[in-house]
Formats: C-alpha cells, sequence, structure tokens
C-alpha cells in the first residue's frame, strides 16, 4: 500500500490502483461487470462466486476475470439447456443428456453474433461450444454471446481452444465450471499450432484429471481406435476423433480408423474437424458415428445460413443411410431388371 491508500494489482494481465479493503466483489462492480456471467481467478485459484463479496484483494494479487466468447469447431454443458429425456426413436445420449439433433456447431469466426444466432437456429442444434476467455475489461459491456445465444435454450459446451498444455486446459476449465456450472466439457489439449493436432499425453493426462474432479469430458482426439480406447478407460464420456485439420474443411480423411473407432467405443463417438460441405456430414454419419461437430464449414459458407440447413439435412440423411443398411459393394454388374422374359 502507499501513502495514497491504494494498492497495485493486475487484473487479465492489466497494472490497477485501487482502494485498500476492496473486495472481488467491488472490483467487479468497479468495472461493470455482471457476475452472474463471468468467473474469477485470483493468483491461479478461483474464486467461488459465493465469496466473492467478501474475498479482499491484496496487493500484488493477480486476478483473471473470463466469460465465455464464440469459438471452436467443436459443443454441450450439465448446467445448461432445458434436456429432459427425448421421446424420439433415434435420440442419443451422452453423459446422462439426451438430444434429437446430431448437428453440434460451434461459435467462432461469424460477421457477428447475430448471424452466428440465426445459423444455430437454421442448423436444429441443441448444442453449442464456446471458449472461455478473459473480459474485455476496458469495454465491459460489449455485446456477450449469451446475449444472442440463450444457455437455457442451447446447451452450451465450454471448450478449451488455443490450450497446449493439460495444465492450462484444466485450469480453463475449472473456471468454465465456476462461471456456469458446467461439468459437461470439450476437452482439447492442442500438440503445436501449424497442424492445430491434439497432443494425446497431455490430453490423456488431461482427461483423467478431469474425470477424478467430477468432471465429463469429451475429448478431442487423433483419429487411432487405440488413443481412444485409452481416452474412454480414462474417463471420457465421447470420443471426437478429427476428420482432418481443424478448419481445414478436407472432409473425412480416414474413413477405416474412424469406422474402427465406432466399432470399438462404448461411448459416443462424434467427428470433430475438417467437415467443408454437406457430404462430408454425410460420410460421418454414414460411417455409425453418433453426431458431427463443425463450426468452420458453416461459419465461411458464402451463406451460412443456408449451410446451416444443407448441415441438418446432410447428418440426418446420413443418419437414416446409416440405419438402413447400405447395398453390398459388388465388383460387376447387377441389372436392376430381370433378364428372363427379355424380347
Amino acid at each position: 500500500m502507499t501513502i495514497d491508500g491504494t494498492i497495485g494489482i493486475r487484473v487479465n494481465g492489466e497494472h490497477r490502483r485501487i482502494r485498500e479493503g476492496k473486495t472481488i466483489a467491488d472490483l467487479a462492480n468497479d468495472l461493470g461487470l455482471a457476475p452472474e456471467k463471468v468467473a474469477v481467478e485470483r493468483n491461479l485459484e478461483i474464486v467461488p462466486r459465493s465469496t466473492i463479496a467478501s474475498v479482499v484483494i491484496e496487493d500484488g494479487d493477480e486476478i483473471e476475470i473470463v466469460h465465455f466468447v464464440g469459438g471452436g469447431d467443436h459443443a454441450v454443458a450439465g448446467g445448461g439447456g432445458d434436456h429432459a429425456p427425448v421421446a424420439s426413436d433415434d435420440s442419443w445420449t451422452v453423459a446422462g443428456l439426451t438430444f434429437r439433433s446430431r448437428l453440434i456447431v460451434g461459435t467462432g469466426k461469424y460477421k457477428d453474433f447475430a448471424q452466428n444466432a440465426a445459423a444455430v437456429e437454421a442448423s436444429g442444434a441443441e448444442m453449442v461450444t464456446v471458449a472461455v476467455r478473459r473480459v474485455n475489461v476496458s469495454d465491459p459491456k460489449a455485446p456477450m454471446l449469451t446475449d444472442y445465444i440463450d444457455p437455457k435454450k442451447f446447451t452450451y459446451l465450454p471448450n478449451t481452444a488455443g490450450c497446449f498444455t493439460a495444465d492450462d486446459a484444466i485450469r480453463t476449465l475449472r473456471l468454465a465450471r465456476e462461471a456456469g456450472g458446467w461439468d459437461l466439457v470439450k476437452l482439447e489439449v492442442l500438440g503445436e499450432a501449424r497442424t492445430l493436432y491434439p497432443d494425446m499425453r497431455q490430453t490423456l493426462k488431461a482427461t483423467e484429471v478431469l474425470a477424478k474432479e467430477g468432471f465429463k469430458p469429451m475429448v478431442y482426439c487423433v483419429d487411432d481406435p487405440i488413443a481412444a480406447k485409452q481416452l474412454e478407460e480414462a474417463g471420457a464420456v465421447a470420443i471426437m476423433p478429427l476428420g482432418a485439420p481443424i478448419g481445414s474443411g478436407l472432409g473425412i480423411q480416414n474413413k477405416v480408423t474412424i469406422r474402427l473407432i465406432v466399432e470399438g467405443a462404448k461411448v459416443p463417438v462424434l467427428v470433430d474437424a475438417g467437415v467443408g460441405t454437406a457430404s462430408d456430414a454425410a460420410v460421418a454419419m454414414e460411417l455409425g458415428c453418433d453426431g458431427v461437430l463443425m463450426n468452420t464449414a458453416i461459419a465461411e459458407a458464402k451463406d451460412p445460413i443456408m449451410m446451416a440447413r444443407a448441415m441438418k439435412a446432410a447428418v440426418e440423411a446420413g443418419r437414416w443411410s446409416y440405419r438402413a443398411g447400405r447395398m453390398g459393394r459388388r465388383l460387376y454388374a447387377d441389372p436392376s431388371s430381370p433378364l428372363a422374359g427379355l424380347i
């Protein structure tokens, strides 16, 4: 403390001086933030929302304040959405939540939140994935994703997009749980920035820790049946193998291994990343996947709303095709009309 009665702290990486004796709640109010829409970390420790009015800030404290923003190619949350068991002959369930739609969409790369919300509606998705990021303390009244996509209507899946270590991913999801009570989360731990491929050692480590802490992680992984089984054994509630690199739009590059993952898994399998167009989504579903996650394919289309409708139809058609059972493959032609009685 200085002679003027102030102390020095850092808030989201920025140095600030505040009056001595202020609590976390006082700081939030001074910044114009709504406490129910953010989570707070003090010196790397989560501050439970129930205590922010009593926790006094001390000189040198490092404060992080985060909220949900659009982001991630990949969506679902135990704390949001009104999803009672669904009466459907083809619904699917993950971690006790049942859904009709098998299309899950991200919330990044759109021109604005309004377009994002319109695309989500057009897609028929019930789940959206969201990134956890610092609040912009210089503009606390800026629009937030929750103002456009209602977490009471859509199931939010906090993700760890941008995390390159298990520790960072775990820290991010602990903050997400404090912000919204979510325990069903999307885990991805990236290996390096060029390919955005997952680091499977760090991913497995994070899965084990999160499962022990009561989280229900849906896990982004390589298209490897052995790695998928290891994640399931570590506590993953869904396996999410990539179809191709994130944001590439290349479509599913290895149908064989995706199919092997589906055959060997006892939890839902969802293709995550690489979908570029409707036919890619249909292929994923024809392989027997429980769902498809995508962001860039819709957000970067010339008409995102129309593409969202196309993806909805493709996922449904692919699922119907899988359930119907395709015809066998033949090396030679087989006439549709009988040859007997030919004139």
